[in-house]
């Protein structure tokens, strides 16, 4: 099975668009996976997006965090016509939302389960794209996608993620991973 893990950055702020609302022209700076089959990441920018989204059809499987409410939210004008509620797709954040009733980070996720944290964040890709300083977007992308393939690893075979609560304590919340 292809699991194709997966996460872009973006070229503008929700600020710089009007909003969340504006989602779509947010455009993508640079995009990351990691397939199982190629065991190895890929590196896309905005003009490699057809090539993304082919990888992402192909996929047996695609996982990411928040990918369904964002990254193929920000994908979209690239592809019209896709469906992307046909894409097989685990979307962490979503299952997690499911049983909690609220959202969690994948950077606390990852602080809990797996004692990583996220190198940057999304505000500071921005930044750095902005600033042409594109191997840092890449690096920062391959980043996220390595600690949302780990967290899910942990998950697939725990059958539990941990959290830290707003007073601080390390809880489990129970997952269904398994592809």
């Amino acid at each position: 099975m292809n699991l194709v893990f997966f996460d872009l950055e973006t070229q503008n702020l929700f600020e710089d668009v009007g909003g969340r609302q504006n989602i779509a022209k947010l455009r993508v700076a640079c995009a990351v996976t990691w397939s199982i089959a190629r065991n190895d990441f890929a590196v896309y920018w905005e003009r490699d997006v057809p090539a993304l989204i082919n990888e992402l059809r192909a996929a047996d499987k695609v996982v990411g965090f928040n990918i369904k409410s964002f990254d193929y939210q920000v994908l979209q004008p690239y592809a019209p016509q896709q469906n992307w509620h046909a894409v097989r797709t685990v979307d962490m954040l979503e299952d997690i939302y499911r049983t909690l009733g609220f959202r969690l980070s994948l950077d606390s996720l990852a602080k809990a389960t797996l004692g990583a944290k996220k190198s940057a964040d999304g505000i500071q890709s921005v930044a750095w794209f902005r600033a042409n300083e594109l191997d840092k977007v890449a690096e920062y992308c391959k980043a996220d996608v390595d600690i949302t393939r780990r967290v899910f690893e942990f998950g697939r075979d725990n059958g539990f993620v941990y959290y830290y609560s707003k007073l601080g304590s390390k809880l489990k919340v129970s997952v269904n991973w398994k592809v």
